[in-house]
């Protein structure tokens, strides 16, 4: 979930849960599971995910814990998901807006080809350069072009190049929540027919079906009617075809399809 600082901040302002606690339910440290059980989500990450994490993730992963924005990481159940996705689609050119550290990042550069490339976005170095030592020690790095500053003015311009329309494999979306749309209608150009574009936090710590007046964190309620109005209109945009995951905060994905 690498997300915004802001978002960070925001978290930071509010209790764990509408009771006021706080209270660490499961290992994945600031990440919450869509499971009503955490004894089975541990499970899985114990007898799934962690016996198969590459070192460099895992020690990335063990990096971002002790960062104070550690709620904006992506899980270790969603990397090794990533992982396996890019290499079942046979991605070889992908795009990720929203970096963070890097461990999602370091999960698609570890499943692309030797010359694979991922074109990666974030307005924060500082962040990636803290991750950047594990994906140097996985020989990835050279996968990777880092882009500081926003995505979109990145995005606008290959679009205005057509060589680069539908050029790309696939594209993963971890970023601020009230430009997902206009994410999308770029995104749409530069994917090719047939590629996906993976959006984060589509289930929004399950607030996407809680009432209004239901206790949140104000992060959580500041961006819910973003994730909202996304889901409904990714649900009706005949251009792709979709599929909603409930793995790590809910993971939407789009096959272009026209």
């Amino acid at each position: 979930m690498a997300s915004t600082a802001a978002e960070a901040a925001k978290a930071a302002e509010q209790p764990a849960n509408g009771n006021g606690e706080q209270k660490t339910r499961h290992s994945e440290v600031g990440h919450k599971s869509l499971l009503k059980s955490d004894d089975l989500y541990q499970y899985i990450l114990d007898t799934s995910v962690y016996p198969r994490e590459p070192e460099s993730m895992k020690e990335l992963r063990e990096i971002t814990a002790k960062h104070p924005w550690n709620l904006m990481t992506t899980s270790a159940d969603e990397g090794q998901f990533l992982n396996m996705l890019i290499k079942l689609i046979g991605a070889k050119k992908t795009m990720e807006i929203g970096v963070y550290t890097g461990y999602s990042l370091l999960a698609t550069a570890l499943a692309l080809p030797e010359d694979g490339t991922i074109l990666a976005m974030d307005i924060n170095r500082e962040n990636y350069e803290l991750g950047l030592p594990c994906i140097e020690k996985a020989g990835v790095a050279h996968k990777i072009d880092f882009r500081e500053g926003p995505a979109l003015p990145v995005l606008d311009d290959l679009i205005a190049d057509e060589k680069n329309h539908g050029t790309f494999d696939f594209a993963f979306v971890d970023a601020d929540k009230d430009n997902y749309l206009n994410y999308h209608e770029r995104l749409l150009k530069l994917v090719k027919l047939g590629g996906l574009i993976g959006y984060d936090n589509t289930l929004w710590n399950g607030s996407v079906v809680l009432p209004d007046d239901a206790p949140m964190r104000k992060y959580i309620r500041y961006y819910r009617d973003f994730v909202l109005v996304l889901n409904k209109a990714l649900a009706a945009d005949e251009r792709v075809e979709i599929c909603q995951l409930p793995v790590g905060d809910g993971v939407t994905l789009c096959r272009r399809i026209k």
